[in-house]
């Protein structure tokens, strides 16, 4: 065991990260046309892009990706969302700040980036039920 403490050893993640877009510019090519035509499906449905971004902004949360938040923080800012509602995002049913069809896909959000729980899953669709359509909840058109 080293004698070096916690404050002699930087290690920043960017340093172990492997940055997709340089190492398999394929894969990161056609992860980037998934995500273009998600967000076409999202818009066929009917879904505005700063419910999208919203959404967005909830799943980086869970997943913990600094670089996707930095990138949907800016969208949504974008979009018209405001430093409140995103500051507030992580406790969204703690506040009004949030509409019943933005309550219902962030629910649906969380239900499907932790897909574990699948009572958490049946309650969340039951719910968007009330407020979107299925070719919203799925994003199919």
């Amino acid at each position: 065991m080293s004698d070096a403490t916690a404050t002699d050893v930087t290690v920043t993640p960017r340093r172990l990260r492997v940055f997709i877009d340089k190492q398999s510019p394929a894969t990161y090519r056609a992860m980037r046309a998934t995500a273009e035509s998600a967000r076409a499906g999202a818009a066929d449905a009917g879904l505005d892009r700063k419910l999208v971004e919203l959404v967005n902004m909830r799943v980086s949360q869970i997943n913990g990706c600094a670089y996707c938040l930095n990138v949907h923080t800016r969208a949504a800012l974008q979009e018209g969302d405001t430093a409140q509602r995103l500051g507030t995002l992580p406790a969204w049913r703690d506040t009004e700040l949030f509409a019943p069809r933005e309550r219902a896909a962030l629910a649906l959000a969380e239900a499907t980036t932790n897909p574990a729980d699948a009572a958490l899953q049946e309650d969340a669709y039951r719910a968007a039920r009330e407020v979107l359509t299925d070719t919203q909840k799925h994003g199919r058109s």
